[in-house]
């Protein structure tokens, strides 16, 4: 170290060693909800090695109907452009399955588009859809948090997707915290009581619930394929970025390479 003047340090000339960073492979962005308590802690999970997790989210009211549900759009192009502009996501996601429902897939891909028009814009319903389609179920039970407008809304959504769901039963619960406070034993129970022989999947739907930690055991119960939001989600998002790890004790669907998703 030497000093120029009384104030000024100068340093040597060094030469750092510089390579691709931390998240070398794909980094992936999500938008969630201010009353998630689920999505964050499951990302980093199932985040494989050299693959870069950015969350920002939305403020929300933790009281979740068709119409506050609708507000998300307000702000979801200033969020897409918060996260990580420097680095240029390759997909961002907005993370709420009921949400997604309600506004639709493509008013959220415009808007996230616009906030951050150098990404794949995804949305969680659009990685259900993914797996679904991945895994060939067409005949599907739901389990849900939600309020019954919203399961309405969902039955309507999947059947307009060409899935035939044999039941739908929600939680009819209000709150975002109230979702994240369910306990995944609780889940497990659930699954296995909305099972039905002739379902070739069941769908836990809600990125807010803690349903990850239980998808394999109910997989080896039932001996069919179990679905999350987070997982479905998570896996479509990967996949679109290039990524195309098997992970295990996620469930059957990390076990795809995910070559029947179309690019948004």
């Amino acid at each position: 170290m030497t000093l120029k003047n009384k104030n000024l340090i100068v340093s040597k000339k060094y030469y750092p060693e510089l390579d691709e960073g931390k998240h070398y492979r794909a980094r992936i962005g999500f938008i969630l909800m201010s009353t998630d308590l689920a999505s964050e802690s499951d990302f980093f999970k199932m985040v494989p090695e050299g693959v870069g997790i950015h969350i920002t989210r939305l403020k929300t009211d933790d009281f979740t109907t068709n119409e506050t549900l609708l507000r998300h759009i307000e702000h979801m192009a200033e969020a897409a452009a918060r996260i990580q502009p420097d680095t240029k996501p390759n997909v961002i996601s907005y993370s709420c399955t009921s949400g997604s429902i309600v506004i639709g897939e493509k008013k959220i891909f415009q808007e996230i588009k616009k906030g951050a028009p150098w990404t794949e814009p995804m949305c969680l319903v659009t990685g259900v859809v993914d797996a679904l389609q991945e895994l060939n179920i067409k005949k599907l039970v739901v389990g849900t948090p939600y309020l019954d407008e919203i399961n309405s809304a969902e039955f309507q959504f999947l059947t307009e997707k060409g899935f035939e769901v044999l039941d739908i039963q929600g939680l009819n619960l209000k709150t975002g915290v109230e979702f994240g406070r369910v306990t995944p034993n609780f889940w497990k129970k659930f699954a296995l009581q909305l099972d039905q022989k002739k379902a070739d999947g069941i769908f836990l739907s809600c990125g807010g619930i803690r349903s990850l930690e239980v998808v394999e055991e109910i997989e080896n119960i039932v001996g069919k394929p179990v679905l999350t939001s987070n997982q479905a989600q998570f896996w479509s998002c990967l996949r679109r970025a290039g990524i195309k790890d098997k992970l295990n004790g996620f469930g059957k669907i990390f076990q795809r390479d995910g070559d029947s998703i179309k690019k948004n």
